[in-house]
């Protein structure tokens, strides 16, 4: 895998950045692994769970942006015309945005602990024009009890970085073989309304 320290932190910070921005890389290896490295006396605890939060918030507003420009108006063209391959017609974005009015908030705080959910939640936030401070407030507070997780089971296993990567690299496997099952299941299964 790599070594924590000689990133250091401003390695983790884009590390977190591109775990959102491309949802493939897992935040588990990457707090983790810093984790161990604060076992190690090698890296700050507070400052990289600090700095590994940070990572993640700027990389959860690459797709909230995204959202917010396209709009919740101009998916109705996207809906009618791609709707099975979303999976999704008009009805259900309808159903999406009340929700969102009314619980969008702790929605993206909860996603924040989801595999693949964390980053997937900053578009339909940024679709519903969830405002700025109210996005950054929730994902930053999920991200951060999500890093100091991360983070103190890396320091609490002191295990080697070989014996990290046996756990984290089959979960993140099976959640996105997952992930793909149940999308391609929706897709077969999918029926429009009328």
């Amino acid at each position: 895998m790599w070594d924590a320290v000689s990133w250091g932190y401003w390695g983790i910070f884009w590390l977190m950045v591109l775990e959102n921005v491309i949802p493939p890389i897992p935040s588990e290896a990457i707090m983790s692994v810093g984790g161990i490295a604060v076992a190690r006396g090698q890296m700050d605890f507070t400052l990289l769970v600090l700095v590994g939060t940070a990572g993640t918030v700027v990389g959860n507003l690459f797709w909230w942006e995204i959202g917010r420009r396209l709009g919740y108006q101009r998916l109705k063209p996207m809906i009618d015309r791609w709707g099975r391959w979303l999976t999704l017609d008009w009805h259900e974005i309808e159903k999406l945005k009340a929700y969102f009015d009314r619980w969008g908030g702790p929605t993206v705080l909860i996603f924040r602990f989801m595999p693949v959910g964390r980053t997937i939640i900053s578009i339909p936030a940024g679709l519903m024009h969830m405002p700025f401070w109210r996005f950054v407030g929730y994902t930053a507070v999920g991200s951060l009890i999500w890093n100091i997780i991360l983070v103190g089971v890396g320091y609490a296993l002191g295990a080697t970085i070989e014996d990290i990567e046996h756990w984290v690299a089959p979960m993140v496997f099976a959640i996105i073989g997952s992930v793909v099952v149940i999308y391609l299941w929706r897709v077969l299964t999918w029926k429009p309304r009328g």
